[in-house]
C-alpha cells in the first residue's frame, strides 16, 4: 500500500482559483464591493481553513484508504465535507460579500427556494440516503467521474441543508428560531434510516470493502458499523450543538422583547 496526496489539476485549480478569486473579493475589490468595511481578518482565517480541510478531505490519503480499503475513512471523508468544510466557508464569508454575490434578484429566489428547511432537509437526506445504496456506492468508488459527483453533492447540498441555521446573509436570512429546532430535529431523524442500514445489517454490504487488504486490526462489518457510528455522532453532535445555540438565541431574543415592552409601559 503506498498512499499519496492528490495533485490532480482539476482539484488543484478550483481551490486555488476559489482561494484567489475570494483574496481579490476581500482585498482589492473589497471598497467597491463594500464600501466602508474593513479588512475581515476573521472570516479569511475561517474561509482559508475551509479550503484547508476540502483539501485534507478529498486531496490526502484519507481519500485513498476510503475509496480502497476502509468504509469509515470515507465516512469521515463525507463528514469533513458536509460539516466542518461548509461551516468554515459559511462563516468565512463576510456578509457583505454573501449579499453582493446575492443581489441577483433570480439567484436570491432560488437560494431562498434551496435553502428552506424543508427544501434543504428533504434535498439532503435524499441524496445522501441514496448515494449509500450499494450499486450506486461502489459506482462512485470505482468511477473517478461518480466519485467526484458524490464529493460535489454532499458538500454542496450540506452547504444548502446548513444554511438556514448558519447564514449571516440579511437577503437569504435564517429562518424563525421555532421552524429551525423542528428541522434540525427532522434532520436528526431523517438520518436514522441510513444509520440503522449500516450499523445493524449483521453482514458487510460493501464489496469494495469486503474484499479490500486489511490494514489494521478491524474486519468488513466492524468497519462498516464504525462508519456507521462516525456518521451518527457527528451528526447528533452538531445537531444538538445547533438546537442549544438556537434554543439560547430565541431565550436572549424573548428577553429582549420583554424588556422593551417594560420600558414603553
Amino acid at each position: 500500500m503506498q498512499l499519496h496526496w492528490h495533485t490532480e489539476p482539476l482539484l488543484l485549480i478550483t481551490l486555488l482559483g476559489v482561494g484567489w478569486l475570494y483574496a481579490l473579493a476581500i482585498g482589492p475589490l473589497r471598497k467597491r464591493i463594500a464600501k466602508q468595511e474593513d479588512f475581515p481578518f476573521l472570516c479569511c482565517i475561517l474561509f482559508y481553513t475551509g479550503l484547508v480541510v476540502t483539501y485534507l478531505a478529498v486531496g490526502s490519503p484519507l481519500d485513498q484508504l476510503g475509496e480502497q480499503f476502509l468504509f469509515s475513512a470515507h465516512m469521515l471523508q463525507h463528514m469533513l465535507l458536509i460539516y466542518a468544510s461548509t461551516t468554515l466557508f459559511i462563516y468565512g464569508t463576510p456578509t457583505w460579500l454573501i449579499d453582493w454575490l446575492l443581489q441577483a434578484v433570480f439567484l436570491r429566489n432560488v437560494m431562498r427556494l434551496l435553502s428552506h428547511p424543508a427544501c434543504g432537509g428533504l434535498l439532503f437526506t435524499f441524496v445522501y440516503t441514496v448515494w449509500h445504496v450499494p450499486a450506486l456506492y461502489e459506482l462512485a468508488l470505482h468511477d473517478k467521474r461518480m466519485h467526484i459527483l458524490e464529493h460535489w453533492t454532499m458538500f454542496s447540498l450540506g452547504l444548502i441543508m446548513l444554511w438556514p441555521y448558519l447564514s449571516k446573509s440579511r437577503l437569504v436570512p435564517r429562518h424563525s428560531f421555532g421552524v429551525r429546532m423542528l428541522a434540525i430535529f427532522l434532520l436528526m431523524v431523517g438520518q436514522l434510516p441510513v444509520f440503522a442500514f449500516l450499523t445493524f445489517a449483521g453482514e458487510a454490504i460493501y464489496p469494495t470493502y469486503i474484499w479490500a487488504p486489511r490494514i489494521i486490526n478491524l474486519d468488513p462489518l466492524n468497519d462498516q458499523i464504525l462508519g456507521g457510528i462516525i456518521m451518527k455522532v457527528v451528526n447528533m453532535g452538531f445537531s444538538l450543538t445547533m438546537l442549544a445555540i438556537t434554543f439560547y438565541q430565541w431565550s436572549i431574543s424573548e428577553n429582549e422583547v420583554d424588556s422593551q415592552e417594560v420600558l414603553l409601559n
